[in-house]
């Protein structure tokens, strides 16, 4: 590992219980406007978890302690009840389709996070997977926390054991997708990011002031793009990341992680010196025929990103109007 990477591991990384939520809450109130925490739930066909998270969300991190001034379900058009029950749980529900109309809306969680800027309010924005089970609100306050008490801070990845399954052979053996191509990649090409234990995770929170300035891949790249766009613009010491525990969530089978692997690979070849866009951007793999033999499924790799919001004029117009 680059010395610079270890120290920034030793400086830049804690505990969510390093911050507790009486000294959370005195700092949000002191940052005054700059302080206000919008959460967001991406959500698709998520019914069995969503309402469950939001409703602790909104029991622990909006009544009883105030941290939280939004709490915000971005439906990426569900056909389940995630909406009714989300509703129920006490969260605002915001269809992707109503953003931004004029633009009609790409399939892929990183087209949802970025309407959600356009949605949200706070100045501080936070981002759950809506499939987590055994949700602890950890999983928020931990990563608000740096933002809230150090100026400095512009994005905080939390971090986790990520068990695979319920069993003891399981016990870290999820985030197959991180340890086969996301930490290679940073590693290789990005090293001084490679003290990034979950670089590809779901929870994680940043100063509208950074995410409105960062293009946002539309699909599975989103997270690594928001690493490595925002080490080239704020620099390694705006990132941080909270230990926050164990994070429990539906896992993928193989070909839907291979289909994940593709979108991150794209979205960091994008990156580097010369990646422009690929002749065929496209994945082949091979299902089993009834009659025998394999027949080959070809997806489509989308290499879509969303430009800053700065650069779309109903977002500038909503910002000045606030």
């Amino acid at each position: 590992m680059l010395e610079e990477a270890e120290s920034w591991l030793c400086r830049r990384s804690w505990s969510a219980d390093d911050r507790p939520l009486p000294r959370l809450l005195a700092a949000k109130r002191r940052a005054g406007a700059a302080g206000t925490v919008s959460v967001v739930l991406p959500a698709l066909n998520e019914e069995a978890t969503v309402g469950t998270i939001a409703e602790a969300i909104r029991t622990e991190l909006v009544e009883r302690v105030p941290l939280v001034d939004e709490l915000l379900v971005m439906d990426s058009g569900s056909t389940d009840r995630t909406a009714a029950v989300a509703a129920a749980a006490g969260a605002k529900v915001v269809h992707r389709d109503e953003v931004l109309p004029r633009l009609p809306a790409l399939p892929g969680k990183g087209e949802v996070l970025w309407r959600s800027l356009f949605a949200a309010t706070g100045e501080i924005v936070c981002f759950v997977d809506a499939d987590l089970r055994e949700f602890d609100t950890r999983f928020v306050s931990g990563i608000i926390g740096p933002l809230l008490t150090d100026p400095g801070v512009q994005l905080v990845k939390a971090m986790y054991d990520r068990p695979l399954g319920g069993g003891p052979e399981g016990a870290g053996q999820g985030g197959r997708v991180t340890e086969l191509v996301a930490r290679p990649l940073l590693n290789l090409h990005w090293p001084r990011l490679a003290g990034v234990v979950q670089p590809l995770g779901g929870e994680y929170a940043a100063r509208r002031s950074l995410l409105e300035q960062l293009p946002f891949p539309v699909g599975y790249g989103v997270e690594l793009g928001t690493l490595v766009d925002t080490l080239h613009l704020a620099g390694l010491d705006a990132i941080a990341q909270v230990d926050v525990g164990v994070r429990r969530h539906r896992h993928q089978d193989g070909q839907a992680l291979g289909r994940m692997a593709a979108a991150i690979y794209r979205t960091a070849q994008a990156r580097l010196p010369g990646g422009g866009a690929p002749l065929r951007a496209g994945l082949t793999q091979f299902d089993r025929a009834p009659q025998g033999g394999f027949t080959p499924v070809h997806h489509r790799v989308d290499t879509t990103e969303r430009p800053p919001a700065v650069e779309i004029a109903e977002y500038m117009a909503t910002r000045r109007a606030a």
